[in-house]
């Protein structure tokens, strides 16, 4: 690789059009400016400059160095300024969470956004296991998850909790065993896990999510509920994911006599400090998290 002092010495050169001015420039000798011009011609293995008495001229090859020096020059130095800076309302936020939270969140982090337009949001919906291993491998600066992490390379702190809500057709007012065993369950990645949890706090009579007839499947956060509020089934859902359907009249969900919440987890790479612009992101995490579903 090409010394970039060489480089920054050859553009003073081309600039200046001195070897004298040169030296006083960079502070050196001019034995020492044409010493480094000599390195860079070898490294490229042809004359970068034409020799005219006591000035020059630069060759084709002078020419291609000069321009690429001078971009190269140009970016390190953008980049040296940058790295100066860290502002606490713009750069690039890359977040992800399961699809439930996101409904609740991408929208409020887009209201942010607006706000500071500074600020870049990239928001993904992945399951627990994907956000992990996208943190890993430093495609995520924050994940939110739905159990602590299992990876060594991450943290994880409790950060929010989100209820889970039996969900069955407007017409249902009072989903009892019977009532379910007979509407049956709109299954969904998460289907067993949430059912698992809300249900068997709930009804002595269930064992697991196999004893009720399966009635579809969605992997679609938005439309799990579709199947229900047509009255095909009931399912057992995250509350953002509830609170976001865009049919709730055609919905019931149920306050049981146990509520059951899920609790979210705060996920990133260990030992790694954020750029300031993420306490402000993760202030509005904790601002939209705390709300009442409604």
């Amino acid at each position: 690789m090409v010394n970039l002092s060489w480089m920054q010495t050859f553009c003073t050169l081309v600039e200046t059009g001195h070897f004298t001015r040169t030296a006083e420039k960079l502070a050196m000798t001019q034995p020492g400016v044409s010493q480094q011009i000599r390195k860079l011609e070898h490294h490229y293995g042809q004359a970068l400059l034409q020799r005219e008495g006591k000035g020059f001229s630069l060759t084709e090859a002078g020419e291609r160095v000069y321009q690429q020096a001078q971009h190269t020059l140009s970016q390190l130095d953008f980049l040296e300024r940058s790295l100066k800076v860290d502002s606490a309302n713009a750069g690039r936020c890359r977040l992800a969470s399961p699809g439930s939270l996101g409904l609740r969140l991408y929208p409020g982090l887009l209201d942010l956004q607006v706000k500071h337009p500074g600020l870049s949001i990239e928001y993904g919906f992945a399951p627990n296991d994907g956000i992990e291993k996208q943190l890993a491998a430093r495609q995520l600066d924050l994940g939110l998850i739905t159990r602590p992490a299992r990876l060594p390379e991450l943290s994880s702190r409790e950060f929010a909790e989100e209820p889970l809500f039996l969900v069955t057709p407007a017409s249902v007012t009072e989903p009892d065993w019977a009532t379910l065993t007979e509407l049956g369950y709109i299954d969904h990645p998460d289907g067993a896990h949430h059912a698992g949890l809300l249900l068997a706090a709930n009804y002595p009579e269930f064992e697991q999510v196999s004893q009720l007839p399966r009635r579809g499947f969605s992997n679609q956060i938005g439309l799990i509920l579709e199947p229900v509020a047509r009255g095909l089934g009931f399912s057992v859902l995250p509350a953002y994911a509830v609170a976001a359907f865009a049919r709730p009249e055609a919905i019931r969900y149920h306050a049981l006599a146990r509520p059951v919440c899920e609790t979210v987890y705060l996920v990133q790479r260990r030992y790694q400090r954020l750029p300031k612009r993420f306490e402000l992101v993760t202030d509005t995490l904790t601002a939209l998290l705390s709300d009442s579903v409604r």
